[in-house]
């Protein structure tokens, strides 16, 4: 089941991602960062006992920009669908709200390239350089790989 992020949350997100963090899997993320972006974030959750085995958020960056970041699932639940299912649900969310492009800064891009991404130059996404990329600690020496998919009028990707 994917429901939207409550402030109870947030804790189990931000361990979550912390252990992707250490693994050098995605960029970590502060508690106050999440409690500010709360509503960005959704949940799968399995049915025994509420278990959370995947987060996801969708942030609007731009008139027609919409970002997929925080994607993590536990490594002894990758491979399940729970990642499709959580980018499917963000795409769907970014269709409903108009966005025209979706992109994702990503150190598995084959992952999304397998959803209809397409890789792109970081370059094309100056609203998510000057707003958030300048604050990160790797900044300018990005690692990850910028990938993006366009929506079409009716939102649908």
């Amino acid at each position: 089941m994917i429901r939207k992020a409550t402030i109870p949350d947030v804790k189990k997100i931000h361990a979550l991602l912390a252990g992707h963090a250490e693994r050098g899997e995605l960029l970590p993320r502060p508690f106050s960062e999440l409690y500010d972006c709360l509503r960005d974030f959704s949940i799968f959750e399995k049915d025994e006992g509420n278990l959370m085995v995947g987060v996801c958020a969708l942030h609007v960056c731009w008139e027609d920009l919409a970002e997929i970041r925080s994607l993590a699932v536990p490594p002894e639940h990758q491979k399940q669908g729970i990642g499709s299912a959580l980018v499917a649900h963000a795409l769907a969310e970014a269709g409903v709200l108009g966005a025209g492009r979706v992109f994702a800064l990503t150190y598995q891009p084959g992952f999304f390239v397998r959803h209809g991404f397409e890789i792109i130059s970081k370059d094309l996404l100056p609203q998510k350089i000057w707003a958030d990329c300048i604050k990160c600690v790797k900044f300018p020496n990005c690692d990850e790989t910028a990938v993006w998919k366009m929506l079409d009028r009716g939102g649908k990707a």
